[in-house]
């Protein structure tokens, strides 16, 4: 490994880097407690029944803090489900909304992130408006849309980075991509957990930032476990930092494009500082990627509200995550230097914990408030059924056991309408036909509240393209369909600047049908490019580069190789939309074909599958 190895530090280090103010550092040091707090809060709402499940980066703030400090407008994130910090460090998460997440509050002004589509901690910022047209993204930081599968979010990344360099690169993007880039500068801040990089999403993707020379940060948080299964059964030789160490650049190298490597300590706040703003740095400055290990990071609470840790860490490891919490070293660095006194820093995490718990309250009581006129309509139509009924006393017992309920979710009231339908099926009246009328239109509400946008709609809607039907001239030629397709790709990358495409064989071969036949030297090797075998990133660099405002065209060879790259296209493309409520998309085009009939896997069609597999994909 190169660059930074950090042991405890001042805030102003010997190196050059110019450590935070003190204003800074105890902004730092207020945003940490705040998350710390939110963190506890929220544990203890899953684990109370408001919430079916939680999970949080506690023992990550200080990392996350230091990264922040590192981005800047137009940067975005492809991350882990524990970057509660960063997000809120960069002012893209508020306390109330990181509680509505939790409930699982549909309403995205409340929950902006998911509009109560994801678990907790699952974050994305809006990139459309709300037709589906893209937004400005140098105003502030950005986050691509969280999701669950470990390493998932690493495909997306390469993509996110590599869009940099080709706003930098290509003369056809110099301008009307304002928008989008500022001369190709923006880092993709790429997070991790240590267990997650034994997945082969992680080695694919870091390979091919390094391929590329994409502007990507790679954040590993070291806990020393996954769930319960510490590095030893996770990473060969248990070690990260000698894993990676092969993908560092050589010392003085100015063009090649391995990565810049740090490693730095989860408790050390400047040298954390340190290693992000000199590996921000270095990505802006020499055009190559960067990759910071955190080790010793601590985990206080384990690994979600589905467990306990102390089932598997020893006691020596328990206690000593205590000592080496980021937030207690962080207190004591800030006294030794005489940064503040001790009063004020039990002053700043008393407000902490205050601010956190009315951001709870005030979230849960506009979830149930929100709630509260469906309730009521529908306990008033419920009774109403009950008056004069034959089957009053189960109605009755019906509509109370609902009453009862704490807290209550909208499946609560359809449960319990179906239940009052069933019971008074043999006696209509005109109260049951209102109350029937009723749930089914709050049915179909609901429909749209949790399950808009799956696919685009309005005007940019692919159903919504005009048919153009073929006309042909007496003496028109017969030409093989390659040339068909040929001409098409040609006039479209004529037209669009921002079109690429790109796939293994794809550029000077011009694919193995050769329907790209001369087109990269035509268009060059950046926009009709060659990659390597690598269908999971293929796929994830497509997502990525949609996601920054250009039109890709993934080659996937043949349709068997599709399977390769099927968690991306399933997990990823085929929900962005979806789960983040039309705020996010990636105008993908994914081009493959079949073979001719030799051996079984290349005369096999998969499509059966993939079509229940990909829906959200035209």
């Amino acid at each position: 490994m190169s660059d930074v190895v950090s042991q405890p530090s001042r805030p102003t280090s010997q190196t050059g880097v110019a450590g935070p103010t003190r204003e800074q550092v105890l902004a730092d040091y207020r945003i940490g407690w705040e998350s710390r707090h939110a963190s506890l809060l929220g544990r203890k709402e899953a684990l109370t029944g408001k919430a079916k499940f939680g999970i949080f980066g506690d023992g990550k703030e200080l990392a996350q803090l230091a990264m922040a400090r590192a981005a800047r407008p137009g940067d975005i994130r492809s991350g882990y489900y524990r970057d509660q910090t960063f997000l809120m460090a960069v002012g893209q998460l508020k306390l109330e909304q990181f509680f509505a997440q939790l409930y699982s509050d549909a309403d995205p002004v409340r929950e902006p992130h998911s509009s109560g589509r994801q678990m907790n901690a699952h974050f994305a910022t809006r990139l459309r408006d709300a037709a589906g047209a893209p937004l400005s993204m140098m105003e502030h930081v950005h986050t691509s849309a969280d999701m669950a599968p470990t390493a998932g979010q690493m495909p997306r990344l390469v993509g996110l980075g590599y869009a940099s360099r080709l706003y930098r690169e290509i003369p056809e993007l110099a301008s009307g991509f304002e928008k989008f880039t500022r001369n190709g500068d923006e880092i993709a801040f790429g997070t991790i957990g240590n267990a997650s990089t034994a997945e082969g999403h992680f080695w694919e993707a870091v390979n091919a930032i390094g391929v590329l020379g994409a502007l990507c940060l790679i954040s590993i948080w070291d806990d020393g476990y996954g769930i319960s299964v510490p590095n030893e059964f996770q990473i060969c030789k248990a070690d990260l930092s000698e894993m990676l160490s092969g993908f560092a650049a050589p010392a003085g190298d100015q063009g090649g494009r391995g990565y810049a490597m740090y490693r730095v300590l989860g408790w050390d706040y400047p040298g954390l500082v340190e290693a992000y703003t000199q590996a921000a740095d270095t990505i802006r400055r020499d055009r190559r990627p960067a990759l910071i290990h955190v080790a010793e990071v601590t985990q206080p609470q384990g690994h979600s509200t589905s467990g306990s840790h102390e089932r598997y860490k020893s006691a020596e490891r328990l206690a000593w995550e205590i000592e080496f919490d980021g937030l207690t070293k962080f207190r004591a660095l800030i006294l030794e230097q005489g940064i503040a006194e001790a009063a004020e820093l039990d002053a700043i995490e008393a407000e902490a914990a205050k601010k956190a718990r009315e951001a709870q309250r005030s979230a849960w009581d506009a979830y149930q408030g929100s709630l509260a006129g469906e309730k009521a309509t529908f306990l008033e139509l419920a009774r109403a059924v009950a008056v004069d009924s034959p089957a009053a006393a189960a109605v009755e017992s019906a509509v109370a056991a609902f009453d009862r309920l704490q807290p209550v979710l909208r499946r609560n009231i359809q449960s319990a309408a179906h239940d009052v339908l069933i019971e008074t099926l043999a006696h209509p009246s005109p109260a049951r036909r209102t109350l029937a009328s009723w749930i089914e239109v709050h049915r179909l509400e609901n429909e749209e509240r949790y399950g808009s946008d799956l696919y685009a709609s309005g005007a940019r809607s692919a159903l919504q393209v005009a048919p153009v039907a073929a006309t042909y001239r007496d003496d028109s030629p017969t030409v093989n369909g390659f040339e068909v397709l040929n001409a098409t790709f040609d006039a479209a990358l004529a037209r669009m600047p921002e079109l690429l495409a790109f796939g293994e064989d794809l550029g000077r071969l011009g694919d193995v049908n050769q329907g790209f036949l001369g087109l990269q030297e035509k268009y060059g090797a950046l926009r009709v490019a060659d990659v390597g075998i690598r269908e999971q990133t293929i796929m994830g660099q497509a997502v990525g580069l949609a996601m920054r405002g250009l039109r890709p065209i993934a080659e996937i060879q043949y349709l068997d190789y599709v399977l390769y790259g099927l968690q991306t296209l399933s997990d990823d493309l085929a929900t962005l939309r979806w789960r983040t409520a039309g705020a996010q998309a990636a105008p993908v085009i994914v081009r493959t074909r079949g073979h001719r009939l030799e051996g079984i896997w290349h005369s096999g069609s998969q499509m059966g599958g993939l079509l229940h597999l990909i829906r959200g994909i035209w």
